[in-house]
């Protein structure tokens, strides 16, 4: 059915579709359903602790005996400085000026941990099948022992140097993320989004480039494209969007209403959310500041000043100042099960790859 199974026989799945880790976005419900249908559910840990990561596992394992993947972020975080954090409060004060908000207020962003000791023991207590990373990779002494530990080991490359680097530190499968892809970029070896590639101009140069299984990121949403993918050299994808659609997914019901009406044209990059780079819906904050603002203070810590304007606008059912995470292919979403979604686009780019092989 599938022209290249290494990652199947890797990861121990029997579909070759990887459900992306949405920070926030999902939880264990959604890891069960497609985990189940025989893809590989991912959990998102860089917005838990551990208590919280060990609740979740719990659930998963209570409800599937299949492979799962835990995620974790590998940045490290720089906190802003006094001039970074005014000029910031001074690019965002007219919008606390029109909701009556004082600038000086704290507020609290988004936490996003890096991998550390903590997350590092919780892995070695559940003992997932699958670690996924973004940002890079870990230290090599927190690498070894998740290794040790028996699991695969799966990080984004943004650039073929990038999956370069992972081959040779250690990684047993490459998600290559092209510049369709919702949520945050991975990069981690370079600072220039405007250089990188489109996933089907990445993906076979990625292909070419390392030994590994190469897995496709970055506008995938259907049949159609989990085939080109293959055809391109893959040997599964990672799929984010598509999967938010899906009951199992946490975004709110203003998030869910800016993806239904979604185009093609309507996702930039932006930092402002959070000081990375990332993909989502074009909302006010985006247009009147960035989408990509020299003034957004670095990773995590932008989200702080945007809290409080967040709160007053979804009050008031407006996503103006909400990171609305898409990737370019949203208007090929479906409200369907999670669980459903997997085996449809499975059966779909089964047909394809039949017509493709003249079967």
């Amino acid at each position: 059915m599938w022209p290249n199974h290494r990652l199947l026989d890797l990861l121990q799945i029997d579909l070759p579709i990887i459900q992306a880790p949405m920070a926030g976005a999902n939880g264990s419900a959604m890891v069960i359903a497609v985990s189940e249908a025989g893809g590989l559910g991912s959990l998102p840990c860089a917005m838990l602790d551990e208590d919280k990561m060990r609740a979740e596992t719990g659930v998963i394992r209570q409800q599937t005996d299949r492979p799962f993947n835990m995620n974790f972020f590998c940045h490290t975080a720089v906190a802003p400085t006094d001039e970074q954090q005014a000029a910031w409060t001074a690019r965002l004060a007219p919008f606390y000026a029109e909701y009556g908000i004082d600038p000086s207020a704290v507020a609290s962003a988004p936490v996003r941990r890096a991998f550390d000791d903590g997350m590092c023991a919780l892995v070695e207590e559940v003992r997932p099948k699958v670690v996924s990373f973004h940002f890079g990779l870990p230290s090599g002494a927190l690498l070894a022992r998740v290794k040790k530990t028996g699991a695969r080991v799966l990080s984004s490359a943004t650039t073929v140097v990038d999956a370069r680097w992972l081959e040779e530190n250690g990684c047993d499968a490459i998600i290559a993320q092209g510049y369709e892809a919702g949520g945050h970029r991975g990069m981690f070896l370079t600072r220039d989004v405007t250089a990188q590639a489109g996933t089907m101009a990445l993906l076979p140069q990625v292909a070419d480039a390392v030994k590994l299984p190469v897995i496709a990121a970055g506008g995938i949403a259907d049949g159609r494209g989990i085939a080109a993918a293959f055809a391109l050299g893959a040997a599964g994808v990672q799929i984010g969007t598509a999967y938010l659609f899906t009951p199992q997914s946490l975004i709110t019901d203003l998030h869910r209403a800016a993806l239904r009406a979604a185009t093609d044209d309507k996702t930039v990059i932006t930092n402002v959310f959070s000081g990375k780079p990332a993909r989502g819906l074009i909302n006010r904050v985006i247009r009147d500041v960035g989408p990509m603002s020299e003034d957004a203070p670095p990773f995590p810590t932008a989200g702080a000043a945007l809290a409080p304007l967040k709160a007053k606008a979804e009050i008031s059912g407006t996503g103006d100042f909400t990171s609305l995470w898409s990737g370019q292919a949203a208007a090929l979403g479906r409200d369907i099960d999670a669980g459903d979604l997997t085996r449809n686009l499975a059966s779909e780019a089964s047909q394809r790859l039949r017509l493709l092989a003249g079967l």
